[in-house]
């Protein structure tokens, strides 16, 4: 399922970033909590995202959660399994969406540039891996986060080192073969994050996930969140191991859409957001940051994770879609089953629901029916169409 954009699209894109700057900054709550409202309280018609939701249980789709933000107010908020919003979940690749918002912290305190070679920085952190970085001498911070360095890594199937049992994740990136000149091509590698990771850490004078708490995380009054998975060496990579619940995941879709601030703090520079969504290596992909690649009709910008969990942030609807689950892999990177999943959610239930504000009417019997449909997915198992790892279990 390809997505043609029509002509002037990426412009569009930036322009409706930065115009919603303000307007959802002024709607965010004070609390640590996003408020809730009823769909038709904000103009959006429940019933489309009533028939989600059968038409996930239908499907017996291992959804775990699912939530539409509207003006900064939380519309839906679907749980199976008996999960909570207090549940966190393994958000895989979604941890590089993270990590280029903490880039753009450091970026914008000067403590990093995007392009900064990397090899000197990782050289003098770690002086034995001289001889290793010395091939990689041309590669930049953007192209580590635009996944155009060039380096080839040889991925075993299954149970690879890089990212289960290495004791030491940079010696092995850092052991990679340049196959590209840097900033040539689009590959998408696991390499990149664990690179990103380790120059990050360096340039903020300590480990990335200590440098993400005390400038995103608390700032914007997440809890139950953890960056594990680290190696023996302290190192977590940007590609994986972070933690979230999903409502601190719309936040996260929030902070893009408004700018970069949150409440009455700008947490990274509108700016960087700028830069960070806007194509740069490929035309669906900037700093970490996937760009229209699941709505065909209007400018979104998304964060997308192995086995199904997605924020999908929507300029001119001022709304975000939080997907986490674990839905099949297969298809490729950009046309996997969990890809077309979430494709057909928010172009066939969400977008409806958002544009039929004229049919919102707050009736007794569409307040009665959601409730309903959502009591019946809180006990809704589904099936797991993805491997399984312990990670993947949700957590408290």
């Amino acid at each position: 399922m390809n997505i043609a954009k029509p002509p002037g699209y990426r412009v569009a894109l930036l322009a409706t970033l930065a115009a919603l700057a303000v307007p959802l900054a002024c709607a965010a709550a004070s609390s640590s909590d996003l408020p809730s409202s009823t769909p038709e309280a904000v103009g959006v018609d429940s019933q489309p995202l009533v028939r989600l939701s059968e038409w996930i249980r239908k499907e017996d789709l291992d959804v775990r959660s699912f939530l539409v933000v509207k003006d900064g107010k939380v519309v839906f908020e679907r749980y199976s399994q008996g999960l909570t919003r207090d549940h966190n979940y393994e958000l895989y690749s979604i941890t590089k969406n993270v990590t280029a918002l903490a880039a753009g912290v450091l970026i914008d305190e000067g403590r990093t540039r995007l392009d900064e070679k990397i090899a000197p920085i990782l050289a003098k952190a770690r002086p034995d891996l001289h001889d290793a970085l010395a091939d990689k001498q041309a590669i930049e911070l953007r192209h580590v986060m635009s996944m155009s360095t060039g380096l080839f890594y040889d991925f075993k199937p299954t149970d690879d080192p890089i990212y289960y049992s290495a004791p030491d994740r940079l010696k092995l990136a850092a052991g990679t073969t340049p196959r590209r000149p840097p900033g040539e091509a689009f590959d998408y590698t696991d390499v990149n994050p664990i690179l990103a990771s380790a120059t990050l850490g360096a340039d903020a004078g300590m480990p990335l996930q200590e440098f993400a708490e005390q400038k995103i995380f608390k700032p914007m009054g997440m809890t139950h969140y953890a960056w594990e998975r680290a190696d023996a060496k302290g190192l977590v990579s940007s590609g994986w191991g972070l933690r979230l619940r999903a409502v601190d995941m719309a936040k996260l879709g929030m902070l893009v859409l408004s700018g970069g601030r949150w409440n009455d703090r700008q947490i990274t520079s509108q700016a960087w957001v700028r830069t960070m969504t806007a194509p740069s290596s490929a035309p669906w992909y900037g700093q970490y940051w996937w760009i229209n690649d699941i709505v065909a009709t209007e400018p979104e910008v998304h964060a997308m994770g192995f086995k199904g969990q997605f924020i999908v942030a929507l300029p001119q609807r001022n709304a975000v879609v939080v997907m986490t689950s674990m839905l099949p892999i297969e298809g490729g990177l950009r046309e996997s089953k969990n890809v077309l999943a979430i494709r057909r959610m928010v172009n066939e239930f969400v977008l409806p629901a958002l544009d039929n504000a004229s049919h919102a009417n707050p009736t007794p019997a569409r307040r009665k029916a959601l409730a309903r449909e959502l009591d019946l997915a809180a006990h809704h198992q589904g099936k797991p169409d993805a491997p399984a790892d312990p990670t993947d279990t949700p957590r408290l």
